[in-house]
């Protein structure tokens, strides 16, 4: 089987195709020639990350294509159910990043609530100067344990976002549409499991008493945000705001005027509109903390994927 990994692949994983007698090519195409690539070389897979999309222009132009992977857990780059009416077999990677999602997330609401990201921008140029005032700036800063945490889409990277937050003393309440009392959990402490409950609320619920909210849901099939203007009229004062899943989800305009006006405190986003040219504005903004989609970009999570694509592959190739 010869397979196109159009933007990359771990070294692991690479070495376990071919252990499975796989061809793995890394060279990047660039999305305009992708077909004629695939075509030409005689392609049987295609793995994509977030960079290069497989829209039905390009399952029409590949028949010969028997599936395409994606490394990491949104598929909405994929034509998933058109390439699967084509008989072409479309996967992800669910269960490899979601301890690298979950701890930058940890990490951006560490670093909203102190000041981390603005201070750590402000120091090396007004730090010799202006030392007292930047030392007043950033001393009014908030702690986590105590604070409460509503995570919107309990899949499994909110879930093991959830176990963090509870380990540093984190009250956390979740919303997700395929709705439930609760969510048993379990963290790992020292060896021990711990089961916790984590209680399902309603979005206007999670909204009002969340100090923190952090998005976990695909895009949308209208491409609408989960947050508008309504949600940010909801949203606890002061609140700060994490998505670390899709660019749009949440309204940006929206969200840059809300913490104009002092309603958000901070935002942390490593999804954009846009992307890679994402709204300048964002990148500017000192309440913002700005990551280049990097949620899955850890060196274990990648290998891991690597890992979990070659799983998928060699099912592929029992059929």
């Amino acid at each position: 089987m010869k397979i196109l990994a159009n933007d990359g692949i771990d070294a692991a994983g690479k070495k376990a195709l071919e252990i499975l007698g796989c061809t793995v090519v890394t060279d990047n195409v660039p999305q305009a020639n992708l077909a004629d690539a695939i075509n030409i070389a005689s392609y049987d897979g295609l793995l994509v990350r977030s960079a290069t999309t497989a829209r039905k222009e390009l399952i029409d132009a590949c028949p010969n294509l028997r599936f395409i992977g994606r490394g990491g857990v949104g598929i909405d780059n994929i034509d998933a159910e058109y390439a699967r009416s084509k008989g072409v077999t479309v996967f992800n990677t669910p269960a490899s990043s979601s301890q690298a999602v979950a701890e930058l997330v940890m990490s951006a609401m560490f670093a909203a609530a102190r000041g981390i990201y603005d201070s750590g921008t402000n120091m090396p140029s007004k730090g010799v100067t202006e030392f007292a005032s930047l030392k007043k700036k950033y001393s009014k800063g908030i702690e986590l344990r105590g604070k409460t945490l509503g995570i919107v889409g309990f899949g499994r990277i909110g879930q093991s976002l959830a176990s963090y937050a509870i380990g540093c003393g984190m009250k956390v309440v979740a919303f997700d549409i395929i709705s439930d009392a609760h969510k048993e959990i379990t963290l790992d402490i020292a060896g021990t499991p711990v089961r916790v409950n984590v209680p399902f609320v309603t979005f206007d619920n999670l909204l009002a008493q969340s100090d923190f909210i952090s998005m976990h849901v695909p895009k949308q099939a209208n491409g609408a945000a989960v947050i508008g203007s309504n949600e940010f009229a909801k949203i606890k004062k002061g609140a700060v705001l994490i998505n670390s899943s899709r660019g749009g989800v949440i309204d940006e305009a929206e969200l840059l005027a809300n913490l104009d006006s002092g309603h958000i405190r901070a935002a942390c986003l490593d999804v954009f509109v846009g992307e890679p040219v994402p709204n300048e504005a964002l990148l500017k903004h000192p309440a913002i903390i700005s990551t280049p989609h990097i949620g899955a970009s850890t060196m274990e999570a990648q290998e891991r994927i690597g890992l979990e694509i070659a799983e998928k592959v060699k099912e592929i190739m029992k059929k």
